[in-house]
């Protein structure tokens, strides 16, 4: 069984709309084959386990509550979701995730996309960070 992890960090403002994804920035540490950043999703290849650990500012253009979902392949990951309400429009809150999921097939199979949608209230992302591992 071989082992990965990518660390994936944007400390750039992203403006992202309602249902829209979130850019995860550039490498940081990479390791192993099984995981890669491509455009703007991490992909995973190989069956197993992997650990997923991220963390969102956001400041909301609006009042209201602010949702980031991880999906994997374009389906919400049960339970990979963080929601919180913004008392005012610019004030900055912090999301985090952690989750872990299986993936089924192995590469020749498929590889499968990791992507995080904003849902509620259009935002500014001010800095993200992004690690998964495979166990």
């Amino acid at each position: 069984m071989s082992k990965s992890a990518i660390c994936t960090v944007n400390s750039s403002t992203q403006n992202v709309a309602v249902d829209g994804l979130i850019n995860p920035g550039t490498v940081i540490r990479r390791f192993g084959p099984n995981l890669n950043l491509v455009g703007e999703g991490i992909q995973l290849c190989g069956a197993g386990y992997y650990n997923i650990s991220a963390n969102f500012n956001v400041a909301p253009t609006t009042e209201g509550e602010v949702t980031i979902t991880a999906y994997l392949d374009n389906v919400p990951i049960p339970g990979a979701i963080a929601t919180e309400t913004a008392a005012a429009a610019g004030d900055t809150i912090n999301l985090s995730i952690s989750s872990l999921v299986r993936q089924k097939c192995e590469c020749c199979s498929g590889i499968s996309s990791l992507t995080f949608v904003l849902t509620g209230t259009a935002s500014e992302i001010t800095n993200n960070t992004i690690i998964v591992q495979k166990l």
